[in-house]
């Protein structure tokens, strides 16, 4: 059983101009105590072929996290452009959301995203260099992927050493 349960995830401001700020309304709630902070983080995947353009958009620790309900606004700035290869800044990608305990990702959702001109003129007749300000992402919020992966919310401790008796053979003098 989890210790966190996300609840809901709302995507807020969709559909938006590219270079808007991403924002998500997270609910969850925690049935045990939490001894650490929950790590969110929002990654925008820049090319299918290339782990290397992902870029991190956002991370941000909530706690403490006692027993109970929560519900946040957790918001990234869009990613940088020229980070992305020009020929995937249009069309279809991925972004994800994910959520760790102690290093330990046990959550992770993710949206399509397609990227398209707002003008018609522009999407039949592209431009030899895209014009990042007449982009518009719309995130398909109504079917995300989501991923949850069992993680040890209360790792067992490490077991305290073993005191070692050491034998004298002579006296001990302390010399100060």
């Amino acid at each position: 059983m989890s210790a966190v349960n996300v609840t809901n995830v709302t995507v807020l401001d969709n559909p938006a101009m590219f270079l808007n700020p991403f924002q998500f309304e997270i609910s969850y709630e925690c049935v045990l105590p939490l001894k650490e902070d929950l790590e969110w983080k929002l990654i925008y995947v820049g090319s299918a072929e290339d782990e290397k353009y992902d870029q991190l958009l956002e991370s941000v620790l909530v706690g403490p996290v006692n027993v109970g309900n929560y519900r946040f606004i957790f918001q990234a700035d869009p990613p940088d452009p020229s980070k992305i290869p020009e020929e995937d800044i249009i069309g279809v990608t991925v972004l994800l959301l994910t959520c760790s305990y102690m290093g330990q990702e046990f959550i992770r959702v993710g949206y399509y995203v397609n990227n398209e001109y707002v003008d018609e003129q522009l999407r039949e007749e592209p431009p030899p260099k895209v014009l990042i300000d007449r982009v518009q992402r719309n995130i398909l919020a109504d079917k995300p992927r989501v991923t949850k992966f069992p993680i040890e919310f209360h790792p067992p401790h490490l077991a305290s050493p073993t005191p070692v008796t050491v034998e004298m053979t002579e006296p001990a003098i302390a010399t100060f």
